[in-house]
């Protein structure tokens, strides 16, 4: 099993202190988590994209260029892009040039994406939302396999034997579609063999399960072999710590934090209870043998091979954050490596060998001296 810390850059008060961090705080936390995520061991680093309150995550190929300057291992992934608002074209420009800079280690999660003001801010409605998104992937794809691309696409104008620059380094960059809601997406995964990514953060496993489920059998439908598909999970939190009490106590202040929040949003909580939040959601409090028997739990369910953690330490102590983290990799993760498989697909960068260094130019005839 494959293991990604995944920041959406909410930008809001702390939970706990109510504080809330400048903007150029905010970033500079990702890209300390970035680091720390590869420091400890981590397969993977997200970042989402959304364009509205309260996030800061509407430009994922700036923060994880940032993050691969700074990297050497670490897959950088977007969790998700909203293919559905972009230019895919563009968005192409972006992404391959971003797997030039990191060396290969590119993966996209792409999605329609969701919320009323970002769709709003694109002029993009929700009757032709799926049809962006999917017509936006097709070319997308059609792009990073063909060197010359002739289309006529309904939402931006036709291309007539275009060539798209850079040409990719990762022949071609590995595409997973993020599930939470709707079939379309899941089948728009299937159709073209791609792995899907569940959300699973915001409602028990039972909805997310069944477009699974889906998954698995429109993947077969379309002829593929079902020991290729795979599935990852998100988690809707996380905090480990040696015994359950001691993490559910340390853990009550953030979510009742995170209630307020919601309730201030006029959003109403699927969890009212942490008690509730621990038992029937996702999120992976407790001991470390509890987190393992829960990822297993929900392991029968989807039989996914790639877990994402919260990256943001989301109103714990960041030494307290640190040390859950420090948990997961020294005493859960090697379990779960050792007894769930992983995706059967290369995960090490493209270019594993080093750079060779820069020729240096001659000097110029007037810096020589003539013998």
């Amino acid at each position: 099993m494959k293991f990604l810390a995944v920041t959406l850059i909410v930008h809001a008060p702390d939970p706990v202190t109510g504080v809330l961090e400048s903007t150029r705080q905010r970033f500079r936390e990702v890209i300390d988590n970035a680091l720390l995520a590869e420091e400890l061991g981590f397969d993977g680093f997200g970042v989402g994209e959304r364009h509205e309150r309260p996030f800061l995550s509407s430009s994922p190929p700036v923060v994880l260029s940032h993050i691969a300057a700074l990297t050497s291992r670490i897959r950088l992934f977007t969790a998700v892009t909203t293919l559905s608002l972009l230019d895919p074209v563009r968005a192409y420009e972006d992404y391959a040039t971003l797997d030039h800079l990191s060396g290969g280690r590119l993966d996209l999660i792409i999605g329609k994406g969701n919320g009323t003001a970002q769709r709003e801010l694109f002029h993009v409605t929700p009757e032709d939302q799926w049809d962006r998104n999917a017509e936006g992937y097709e070319l997308f794809r059609r792009i990073w396999r063909q060197d010359k691309v002739t289309a006529s696409p309904r939402f931006r104008p036709g291309l007539t034997d275009a060539e798209v620059w850079p040409r990719p380094l990762q022949q071609p960059v590995r595409v997973w579609h993020g599930s939470a809601t709707s079939r379309e997406s899941v089948d728009l995964a299937a159709r073209y063999g791609d792995p899907l990514f569940s959300a699973n953060v915001t409602h028990p496993i039972e909805p997310y399960a069944e477009l699974v489920r889906h998954y698995r059998e429109r993947w077969e439908h379309y002829g593929h072999d079902p020991d290729r598909a795979v599935v990852g999970a998100g988690t809707a939190g996380y905090h480990a710590a040696r015994t359950s009490q001691e993490a559910v106590a340390a853990y009550r202040p953030v979510f009742e934090g995170h209630l307020a929040f919601q309730k201030s949003l006029g959003l109403e909580p699927v969890f009212a209870t942490l008690e509730d939040f621990v038992a029937r959601s996702s999120a992976l409090i407790g001991s470390p043998q509890q987190i393992i028997d829960k990822v297993h739990r929900y392991h029968e369910r989807f039989g996914h091979s790639v877990l994402h953690l919260q990256a943001d330490a989301s109103g714990l102590l960041p030494a307290r954050h640190r040390a859950s983290l420090e948990l997961f990799q020294s005493e859960i993760a090697p379990v779960l490596r050792r007894e769930i498989p992983d995706p059967p697909f290369p995960w090490a960068p493209v270019t594993t060998a080093p750079e060779p260094p820069p020729v240096t130019p001659p000097a110029p005839a007037s810096a020589r001296t003539d013998h």
